[in-house]
């Protein structure tokens, strides 16, 4: 599974808008529908490696890019089959019909399948599940390799419904940009390997893929203080902060305070007791705060939250410390950075719904805040709109300790000064990158190790 890396995504709506702005600027939706086909037609071949094809094209624009892609498969020399849902209901999809001059078998349950079957039944504008005739009859083709056209049919686009395909895609070829369906699970796990075929539409927009990790190389003139000061803030559970000012060395910090824990995992840590918590707050050195990590809720930790707020300094907050800052964050001026995993995002934000995508943001804007919604499918939202999704991350991450490395990694970006949502984002890149170098048996202490 790989997902182009800073690719824009678009909604369904977004995508629309975006061909009628196309269509404005004199390139005409034909022309985009027979790029589109060509950049099928060319995954195609590669794909099947002369081996027959079997193009399955729907009554919509999916399926006149279907069409399109046989026309010039079969032009090529490809042995290739063409089975029809439906007749072509849309004038662009009838026009492409006409000039593919073979036959058109009738797809259903007696269907004979190919080695290569090219998936163009559905695209964006699946609003209902699929029939179960239907399902039945893609079933056929499991263990069949599968190329699907913008996404696997039977999903939905935006990424709101979790429709699951009956036909996973071994490989999907987006046109123009990435919808939300492929970064966001379950249904980006149905898409396989994600290419994007530029076709000529605006890649402009503020949701996009995670970019690949940029390593920070300190100037000539770097020192501890302005490589980033974070101070890190220890709960009961000290194993936790430790983990996350481990990580805010690892990740480039260049001094790193653990206040209230009676221990340190690297020398290089400086440690006090809680009872400086206060005078660290003050110190103009300091770049940023990081507090949550093995910290549940209650008086104490809502007592350092307000105190934290109050300094007005960057603030990484992780699991109860986010519920506990709510009720100021919007209206306290400072560069604020969430990193909550499911239940605590559900905790707190209960009343969202829409996507994963459009909670975060939701969330985002509610708090003034950059949120990082953790998971296999972590989601990066910023207050003015901006987002990042960093689908694949590493299987490997889902273990304890790994969330206190990631705000720790946040802690680092932070205090660095800066845009909150490009702190955000490199930790997560640097995040999944550390997973990726270790791999297999990963626990959470093997990330701030060298």
């Amino acid at each position: 599974m790989s997902i182009p890396a800073d690719a824009p995504i678009l909604t369904s709506d977004a995508m629309r808008a975006a061909e009628a702005a196309c269509a404005a600027s004199g390139v005409s939706l034909s022309d985009l529908m027979e790029r589109a086909g060509a950049a099928v037609a060319d995954t195609a071949w590669r794909m099947a490696a002369g081996a027959p094809i079997l193009i399955l094209c729907g009554p919509g624009n999916n399926g006149g890019d279907g069409y399109v892609a046989a026309r010039l498969l079969a032009e090529r020399g490809a042995k290739v089959r063409v089975a029809a849902l439906a007749a072509p209901a849309t004038d662009l999809a009838k026009a492409a019909h006409e000039r593919w001059y073979g036959a058109v078998e009738t797809l259903d349950v007696d269907t004979g399948p190919a080695p290569l079957v090219v998936d163009a039944l559905f695209g964006l504008g699946l609003s209902r599940p699929l029939s179960d005739d239907l399902v039945q009859a893609l079933r056929r083709f499991d263990g069949r390799r599968v190329l699907a056209v913008d996404v696997p049919s039977g999903v939905e686009g935006d990424g709101i419904e979790a429709w699951l395909p009956p036909l996973a895609a071994n490989v999907t070829l987006a046109l123009g940009t990435l919808k939300p369906a492929h970064v966001l699970l379950p249904t980006a796990a149905a898409c396989g390997h994600v290419l994007l075929a530029p076709i000529g539409i605006d890649g402009a927009a503020p949701m996009r893929s995670l970019p690949r990790p940029k390593p920070v190389t300190p100037g000539a003139d770097a020192h501890k203080f302005n490589r980033g000061m974070l101070l890190v803030f220890a709960g009961p559970m000290q194993g936790a902060a430790e983990l996350t000012a481990a990580a805010a060395l690892r990740a480039g910090a260049g001094y790193v305070v653990l206040d209230g824990s009676e221990r340190a995992p690297f020398a290089a840590i400086v440690v006090e007791g809680e009872e400086k918590f206060g005078e660290r707050l003050n110190d103009p050195r300091v770049g940023a705060v990081v507090i949550g990590p093995g910290f549940p809720a209650g008086d104490e930790l809502l007592f350092d939250v307000e105190a934290a707020l109050d300094s007005r300094k960057p603030l990484v907050l992780d699991a109860a410390a986010i519920a506990a800052a709510i009720p100021r964050l919007s209206e306290t001026p400072c560069k604020a950075i969430l990193t909550p995993h499911e239940g605590e995002f559900l905790q707190a934000f209960p009343q969202l719904y829409g996507s994963k995508i459009d909670r975060a943001k939701a969330a985002a804007v509610r708090t003034q805040a950059v949120v990082v919604y953790k998971g296999a499918d972590t989601i990066i939202a910023a207050p003015d709109g901006r987002v990042a999704a960093a689908w694949p991350g590493s299987p490997w991450l889902a273990t304890a300790g790994t969330g206190d490395v990631l705000a720790g990694a946040c802690g680092a970006m932070l205090a660095r000064g800066g845009d909150a949502f490009d702190a955000a984002v490199a930790a997560v890149g640097w995040h999944i990158a550390q997973a990726g170098r270790i791999g297999p048996g990963l626990v959470a202490d093997d990330l701030v190790r060298k």
